[in-house]
């Protein structure tokens, strides 16, 4: 039977504690606070079609009526009093119907930071108070681990779904569910 030193012990509660102390220990994107999230989401999701207005390729196109479809996912929502940090990853697409197919025509995944502040006369309760993205090219790798922990980032990795995007965009233009996929 393995026997523990105190030495090692003490190690181990002090590293937790100087973590926990320190405001490093990161919840692991499952913890999000689900009634909360539900909350700040689709607030989130509002503004950046909002900011996303106007700068697509599709928009451009008037024959195509393209517009943005943008999802949020948590990695890190921390509350403290009225003000909301939220570490997510975005997926912005940008949609058109053409000769009734519906059209992709661009779109990125990113991390970023929103900040909210709650808000009773804002739609949902809660009201963007600032949002902050990664920069394109080499600082983008320096922003990211400035602004997230360690088992959010390793989060940002994987790929979201524009699954929902297209399906959301189809029910939009009035397409049928199996309406092919095409490329602006």
């Amino acid at each position: 039977m393995p026997v523990l030193s105190v030495g090692r012990g003490a190690v181990g509660v002090g590293a937790a504690a100087v973590l926990a102390a320190t405001g490093t220990w990161v919840m692991w994107p499952g913890n999000v606070d689900t009634r909360l999230w539900g909350d700040v989401r689709p607030v989130i999701e509002a503004r950046l079609v909002a900011e996303a207005r106007g700068s697509g390729y599709g928009e451009s196109e008037p024959a195509l009526d393209a517009r943005w479809f943008c999802r949020v996912e948590p990695l890190e929502l921390v509350e403290r009093g009225d003000v909301v940090r939220a570490g997510v990853n975005t997926l912005c697409m940008e949609y058109g119907m053409r000769d009734g197919t519906l059209v992709e025509c661009g779109g990125a995944q990113d991390p970023q930071v929103v900040r909210l502040q709650r808000d009773d006369a804002a739609a949902g309760g809660f009201r963007v108070v600032s949002r902050e993205e990664a920069p394109d090219g080499e600082g983008n790798a320096e922003w990211t681990d400035a602004h997230f922990g360690f088992l959010a980032e390793s989060a940002l990795h994987d790929p979201m779904s524009s699954g929902p995007l297209e399906t959301a965009a189809r029910a939009h233009f009035g397409l049928p569910a199996d309406a092919p996929l095409g490329v602006c």
